[in-house]
């Protein structure tokens, strides 16, 4: 047997890996709304199209104070939500009424970029939004003027990935999804394309 040969035969029993899928939204950001986008106002290249940066999702937890299991029950129903450790985020003062001392431990945050960004904002736009009782959309009132939007959840147990036989206690949290558009307008149409359920105006 030839060196080639017997080279072809080797290649030929090697496992072939499959490249792991992008998630679905990412691959449609590039496919349909970057192009749709650029149509709406009128881009000339492809970088002046806002996108996501990141996604903040945080818990506060400020009876941890005086039960810190909360606060590890918190991170592990966030940990099992963004697929990713958070961190404790902790008192910037002491404030006497609520018992609490600067950097206590009163909640907890994570800090979504890339592929877990876009499978986070599909999990919560396909399945945690649609189990909110009475949800009639998120409103347009939300952003911040520099492109990024803010909601809050009052229940973990929106997502389906937490037994709610297994919660402790009924922890609300705040999503943050920060955006490279540079007026409120392109962050509304950015994420409406994405799907976010925003009320008509």
């Amino acid at each position: 047997m030839t060196a080639q040969r017997k080279k072809k035969k080797d290649d030929d029993a090697q496992p072939t890996v499959e490249a792991p899928a992008q998630p679905r939204l990412k691959e449609r950001f590039f496919q349909e709304i970057a192009p749709a986008l650029t149509r709406r106002f009128g881009y000339r290249h492809i970088m002046e199209v806002p996108r996501l940066s990141k996604i903040v999702v945080s818990m506060g937890v400020g009876v941890a104070t005086q039960d810190p299991k909360l606060l590890d029950n918190a991170m592990q129903d966030l940990t099992i939500i963004a697929a990713q450790r958070p961190v404790i985020t902790r008192a910037k003062r002491s404030i006497a009424q609520f018992k609490v001392r600067e950097k206590n431990p009163v909640g907890c945050k994570v800090t979504l970029r890339r592929d877990r960004m876009y499978e986070f904002l599909d999990r919560l736009i396909s399945t945690g939004l649609p189990r909110i009782r009475d949800f009639r959309g998120l409103p347009t009132e939300a952003v911040d003027g520099r492109g990024n939007y803010n909601l809050g959840l009052r229940e973990q147990v929106v997502f389906p990935e937490i037994d709610i036989d297994n919660v402790a206690r009924i922890q609300g949290m705040n999503i943050t999804i920060v955006t490279t558009a540079r007026t409120d307008e392109e962050a509304l149409a950015l994420l409406r394309e994405f799907g976010l359920p925003l009320r008509e105006t």
